[in-house]
């Protein structure tokens, strides 16, 4: 990260509301990642500095402390209000003198404004986008030497009107009047053992504590709308059947600015007519006639990249096996191949010739 969010911006330390929000539309619609020649990683960046800088309370505390600014509240700093300093007690529940309470991703903030009543800071919090899980099917040859594959999917995207704020271009941010800046609201119902107080999400900002005063036209003031999205997948070689690809932030979109979800895909290998797999190696299995396998010679086999001639020795046994080096799987983290074991089958003839009993009860009767 860059160390002063004015130059990545590209504006003074003097700048108006206004002068920062039209730099940073310029370089989001310049940047951003779903766009021809888009820098994900540059995107973020300026998704960082705006966040701060479009916000009085953390521009006032980024001029005091720099990039150090979030260290430097503590208990009781920036407003007044009391920060949980990063904690996450999500899932926790208390009870006890009819409080119920449900601690959200909002930490003591929700605690504190569900008993006293009290203001918070500004709310930042940001709703991450839904995660989404795919399945995809490769043949056995696709598993081995690794494949590309292009799926369709409709999710949500980031709006690429207002690039995820969901306020319309030009238009003004104000603290959400509903909540008052805290991005969480009390509400009280009522059940079996009395009455019980929640603290949910804002549904007129979404948790983030602030509205635009004119929404998106595009996306209604969502920050994102849905769309048809083709997406290459790159499987290397050597997955197993039953693996599962991670693809960060390819998933849903996040509401106003939040970070997109994960994409999860499945990988399905289909059965091979001929090949199993076995760890880093292939196994397959080859018949050969009963008078090969007394007096040696050469059979033809099957590889995954072609066919080879394998010698099989004089005397050989069914059920005997013979390596083939470097013919196997590819192992996902060297690339270093496996082998093919091939089983030998001796086939029993069912049918003799004359000729053919004859010579065989000769080679009984030597004892072999």
């Amino acid at each position: 990260m860059a160390n002063n969010y004015y130059d990545l911006l590209g504006v003074s330390k003097g700048a108006s509301d206004e002068e920062i929000k039209k730099a940073y539309r310029k370089l989001a619609h310049k940047y951003h990642p779903d766009k021809s020649g888009g820098d994900e990683a540059k995107f973020k960046e300026i998704n960082e500095a705006y966040q701060v800088l479009s916000d009085k309370s953390k521009r006032a505390q980024y001029d005091q402390f720099g990039q150090n600014f979030n260290g430097a509240s503590g208990f009781g700093g920036g407003q007044g209000g009391f920060s949980s300093g990063g904690w996450d007690f999500s899932g926790f529940q208390g009870g006890g003198n009819g409080f119920d309470f449900e601690f959200g991703e909002g930490g003591f903030e929700d605690i504190f404004s569900s008993i006293f009543g009290g203001q918070t800071q500004k709310a930042t919090r940001k709703k991450r986008g839904k995660d989404i899980q795919v399945d995809v099917e490769i043949t056995f040859e696709e598993m081995v030497n690794g494949t590309t594959k292009e799926i369709n999917l409709r999710k949500n995207t980031v709006c690429d009107v207002c690039f995820g704020t969901g306020g319309d271009s030009g238009a003004k941010e104000k603290v959400c009047a509903t909540c008052g800046g805290n991005g969480r609201v009390q509400k009280v119902g009522r059940g079996f053992f009395g009455s019980f107080s929640q603290v949910v999400e804002c549904p007129d900002c979404a948790g983030t504590g602030h509205v635009y005063e004119k929404k998106c036209s595009k996306c209604k003031g969502e920050g994102k709308t849905i769309q048809n999205v083709k997406l290459e997948i790159n499987i290397p070689a050597g997955i197993a059947d039953g693996q599962t690809i991670s693809i960060s932030q390819a998933g849903e979109a996040g509401g106003r600015g939040g970070r997109s979800g994960d994409l999860y895909v499945n990988v399905h290998v289909k059965p091979h007519r001929e090949f199993a797999r076995s760890g880093q190696d292939i196994l397959n299995s080859v018949e050969i006639p009963f008078s090969l396998a007394a007096l040696g010679g050469d059979v033809e086999i099957e590889t995954i990249e072609s066919r080879l001639t394998l010698k099989i020795p004089q005397g050989t046994q069914s059920g005997e096996q013979f390596r083939i080096k470097g013919r196997g799987i590819p192992d996902l983290h060297s690339g270093e191949r496996g082998h093919q074991i091939v089983k030998i089958i001796v086939r029993i003839p069912k049918r003799l010739s004359r000729e053919q009993k004859r010579l065989l009860e000769e080679l009984r009767e030597s004892g072999e």
